[in-house]
């Protein structure tokens, strides 16, 4: 990233679709450059030379796009690799918005279905994990910073629906302490006991019991 580009991302702390792009970001080294403005409209927009590019799966396309001189890359030159990497992407987000909700805003049979659908969801992550380091072999990529994101919510999750996601999910969770020792990653992922106390007074104010 030249010292000429001015980039702004706009979004809020909590939001998994802001952290991804900012975990990209950072893997492009554009961290003295980040500015995170919370709002609460559609987050994330990422504003790059006073250009706004709005969804968080476009602006990671755009990042890889337009820093693809600067390691590494976030999307394999092979267009097999990156289409089957958006169709996890797209695959888990869809997952993940619903049955993520549901593990802390219902109860009873609503919550434990969420909790099973989303175990479900990360076995089937672990069964194209394999035995790699990472979804695409050696390297940190796309669908690494799809699942990541979500690694700060793990814990509200298990609070809720009374589970351990390593006793369920070991690979996974292997995967996401590996990519937690990139310092894009432990920068960026907002604190877990954080979005618990978040989520509590999320619940409070909607009057969820």
């Amino acid at each position: 990233m030249s010292d000429g580009d001015e980039v702004v991302l706009m979004g809020f702390w909590t939001s998994p679709y802001v952290t991804r792009v900012k975990i990209a970001l950072a893997e492009k080294g554009s961290l003295l450059l980040l500015k995170v403005n919370p709002v609460y409209q559609k987050v994330p927009v990422l504003i790059h030379n006073d250009k706004p590019v709005c969804e968080s799966l476009i602006i990671l396309q755009y990042i890889a796009d337009v820093w693809s001189d600067h390691k590494p890359p976030l999307l394999s030159e092979d267009p097999y690799r990156r289409s089957k990497a958006r169709f996890w992407v797209d695959f888990f987000d869809n997952k993940m918005a619903d049955c993520g909700r549901r593990m802390w805003a219902s109860k009873g049979a609503d919550q434990e279905a969420a909790k099973n659908e989303f175990v479900e969801v990360l076995k089937l992550l672990e069964g194209e994990l394999g035995e790699k380091p990472y979804f695409e072999g050696d390297r940190f990529r796309l669908l690494d910073v799809a699942l990541v994101r979500f690694a700060c919510r793990f814990y509200t999750y298990e609070m809720f629906c009374n589970f351990s996601v390593e006793k369920e999910c070991p690979k996974i969770m292997q995967s996401v302490k590996r990519c937690s020792l990139r310092e894009s990653v432990s920068k960026t992922l907002p604190d877990k006991y954080k979005v618990y106390d978040f989520v509590l007074e999320v619940k409070k104010m909607l009057g969820i019991n």
